[in-house]
């Protein structure tokens, strides 16, 4: 999901880069009762057995037995503070958008798969060289095509999608690989050139500026050099949300993407998150994004289709996140 980082090592011990942390207690985690743990275990449990750090490992096996889900959690772990709030939570979400299998006059933006002289590693060429080149074109690596370059343009930063075909199917695509070139924001570029305030910046305001001014808007979207190939998922159940980072379904309002640099991938995460829709539920560490860096730093996944896509447009939040770690990690760091 997202323009998703490599996570190889799933239960890794927190890395906290010197940012400084501090238990606190569930008393002190405002809504801790009246969370619904046993629908946050069930989303724990779907990923706990990749982490096989020895201080997760045994909680999965007492997670898939556990009656109790509030008191699993507060017997096993301990929330932990890393570094300072407020914290920056956004949302994402999976497109659910228009396609064709083949280029016609209404279906004219490509949708790339990965090109087989490069293995997602190191560093490939920026998006203005790739479409200024062609590099991609006319390779059989477009996956699909579709009818707005903008829609094109925002599929990568979410990572998946849905695309629904011309001729009635669903092609179901996942992240496969990026450039790694460094994300810019498109919304903080149009602060700097003044095109809009700080407040007036959301996807849909960004959508809206570019197609308003397309020539100025396409040349705009070449300010994030970042491109974002896909891969189709074939067996993915229609009922199950996009991969994640951990190369399993993410859940909706469940699901967080994070920096695990902070938050070990796989971890409960307590999200305490203000703004107009406030929220403090526990979330999941399941996923990972290009613009998601710091202890502080948050994605929330909204689900699928316009509507979750609206809602997770809206959203950038102050708030504060708090990691579930195990009782044995803390006590073996004394």
């Amino acid at each position: 999901m997202r323009a998703l980082a490599s996570a190889a090592v799933f239960g890794l011990s927190l890395a906290m880069s010197g940012a400084a942390a501090q238990t606190v207690s569930f008393d002190d985690l405002p809504g801790w009762a009246e969370d619904d743990h046993t629908e946050a275990l069930a989303v724990f449990t779907e990923t706990c057995d990749l982490m096989r750090a020895p201080d997760w490992a045994p909680l999965c096996a007492l997670a898939r037995d556990a009656t109790d889900a509030r008191a699993f959690f507060e017997m096993f772990f301990r929330p932990v503070l890393t570094g300072e709030p407020p914290a920056l939570f956004t949302g994402y979400y999976e497109p659910e958008l228009s396609g064709s299998p083949i280029r016609t006059p209404r279906f004219a933006w490509p949708v790339y798969a990965r090109p087989p002289e490069f293995d997602g590693k190191g560093i490939w060429h920026s998006r203005d060289v790739i479409e200024d080149r062609g590099l991609l074109r006319g390779r059989g690596l477009e996956l699909a095509w579709l009818d707005d370059p903008v829609e094109a343009f925002f599929l990568q930063i979410q990572g998946s999608g849905r695309i629904k075909m011309s001729d009635g199917s669903v092609l179901r695509l996942g992240f496969a690989a990026k450039n790694n070139h460094p994300y810019r924001s498109i919304g903080a570029e149009l602060i700097r050139r003044g095109a809009m305030a700080a407040h007036q910046v959301s996807a849909q305001g960004i959508k809206a500026w570019v197609r308003a001014n397309p020539g100025p808007g396409l040349q705009l979207l070449r300010h994030n050099p970042s491109f974002v190939f896909f891969r189709k998922l074939p067996d993915l159940a229609a009922h199950r949300g996009p991969i994640g980072a951990m190369g399993r379904s993410v859940t909706t309002l469940r699901t967080l993407a994070v920096d695990p640099e902070y938050t070990p991938l796989g971890a409960p995460v307590w999200m305490e998150k203000g703004g107009a829709a406030p929220m403090n539920r526990l979330m999941i560490a399941q996923d990972t994004g290009t613009a998601i860096k710091g202890a502080q730093r948050a994605d929330i996944f909204y689900g699928t289709g316009a509507p979750a896509g609206e809602a997770a447009g809206r959203i950038k939040d102050p708030g504060r996140m708090i990691t579930l770690l195990p009782i044995e990690q803390l006590m073996a760091g004394d």
